[in-house]
Formats: structure tokens, sequence, C-alpha cells
């Protein structure tokens, strides 16, 4: 790892398939310039009664909606690759693993701190695995008020302005260079596959949320309230993209698989690795 290499301790050096995926990064050098956004409606009805089910059983935690969608696009994730992509220093890469990340208030009020979660998906994981992972991190977020995150972002808040303006400068740059020491970068949402903001939770609807230059999350989505039209489920998705990462086409063919996944929700009872095909 270091300065003059395509190396990076997260991820590996993928070549451009064509030469329009290698100009692209020089034409859009910064993520921002790169952002595509798209809001979906997702039918969720069968999720939903596959949740409420589940909860029957003595689970010893609580699965929620969220749990069960964001099952999804990990089941998702692990069966279109290149959504485990981005660009950084104008190459693109390959994350070594993949991690979602979002934010819980510990408590549901104004005045209620923010925690950042970050979960590891692991390709044996499925919805069950996966949503005990969420449960707990949560709960024990709640419960000690804090985590290593919030401990590293509080040290940093409290140096004088001067000096934490050239410490921010540099960490900038060994993040552009893929050589910032672990303790800065995990469990950091930038540095996640998936940024997810469950804004059902407090009614209303997804909205559009812009990409970070720093770090190497290339995706955030924002999940609506569930509502009902007729007899059906849904909820709306706002998803932003850096557009380097893959082409519209694969996009557009990623949205539609994590809808069937959710209208196929036995599916998620399986590893998140194993092949799903649209029937």
């Amino acid at each position: 790892m270091g300065l003059f290499t395509k190396k990076r301790k997260d991820a590996d050096w993928i070549k451009p398939n064509d030469a329009i995926q290698a100009i692209v990064p020089y034409i859009m050098p910064r993520r921002c310039d790169a952002e595509v956004s798209s809001t979906v409606d997702i039918d969720v009805t069968k999720l939903v009664e596959f949740v409420d089910k589940q909860n029957e059983k003595d689970l010893g935690y609580k699965m929620t909606y969220f749990h069960a969608l964001s099952s999804c696009f990990a089941k998702t994730v692990y069966n279109r690759p290149a959504l485990n992509r981005f660009v950084k220093n104008k190459r693109l890469y390959q994350r070594k693993k993949i991690t979602f990340a979002f934010i819980a208030k510990d408590k549901m009020s104004d005045k209620g701190e923010e925690r950042i979660i970050s979960i590891d998906i692991e390709p044996n994981d499925n919805v069950m695995s996966y949503s005990k992972k969420v449960a707990v991190d949560v709960f024990k977020v709640r419960k000690e008020g804090s985590n290593d995150m919030d401990g590293v972002l509080k040290a940093f808040s409290s140096l004088p302005k001067w000096l934490l303006s050239i410490i921010v400068k540099f960490v900038f740059f060994l993040d552009n260079h893929g050589i910032n020491p672990k303790a800065i970068t995990e469990g950091d949402t930038n540095y996640a596959t998936i940024i997810l903001s469950n804004l059902g939770s407090i009614k209303t609807n997804s909205v559009y949320h812009h990409l970070n230059e720093y770090g190497t999350n290339s995706i955030v989505i924002t999940i609506g309230t569930i509502r009902e039209e007729g007899n059906k489920k849904l909820v709306d998705i706002t998803a932003t993209l850096d557009e380097r990462i893959a082409d519209g086409f694969y996009f557009a063919k990623s949205i539609q698989l994590a809808d069937y996944i959710a209208r196929n929700p036995k599916i998620l009872l399986e590893d998140f690795d194993t092949k799903v095909e649209i029937k």
C-alpha cells in the first residue's frame, strides 16, 4: 500500500471493462459529479407477511420490516457484485467485504443523539442472522449510548478548528491513497457498501441523499413509509449511486432483483451468496 501503487487494503483494483469506464473518472473525478438518483416503489406485501410470521416465533428479538428489506439489498449485492465497487484516485476497485451502515437515534426525539451502526455481511448470512446482528447492535448502542466510532468523532471534534482543519485535510489525503488507519475507517459509514436511512421509522417518504467525496461509499438508499394501495403494500425507496461503478442497465436490473426478492421473501432464508434467478 502506498502513494504510487494501485493496491489498497480494503479492495482490489479492477481493470475497466471498456474505454468509457476507463475515461469517465477523469471526466467526472468527483463522486458527486457522477451521482444518479432514482425513486421506485417496491412491493412488500409478502415481505410484511413474512416478517409478521417470523415474529410469531420465539426469536429472542423483534425482526423489523427494515431488517427484511435491507436483507433484500444484501442478497442483491451478493448477486450483483458490481454494486460493491467504488472509484478512488480515478481507479475502479472491488471491495473485499460487504458492509451496510445506518444511523440509529438513541431516543426517538429531537434531542436524541445519532449513533453510527456498521454491519459486516457474510456470504453465509441470511435474513435471520442479519436481522439478529442489527437488532443486537442497535440495542447495544442505545443501551451504552456510544460505540467506537462515536469516540473517534468526539476526539476529533474537541480539537481546535485550525488543528482539526489540518488533520481533516491529511485524512482526506490518506483516504485518497487507501492508507487511512483502520482506527479511522472501521465502522465509518463513509466506507460502507450501502448507507441506509430508514425514514419510515419517522413516518416520512424517501428522499434524495447525496454521496460524499470522503470514503468509498458509492450507494445511499433511503426508505420511506410502507403504505397500502388496494391489496398491496408498497414502500418507496430512493437510491443515489455513483454511475462510474456500473452502467444504467446494471443498476436497473439490480433494482428489479431487489423487488423480486421482496416479492418472494422465502429466498431470504437462503445464504445471501446463493444465486437468484428471476422467474
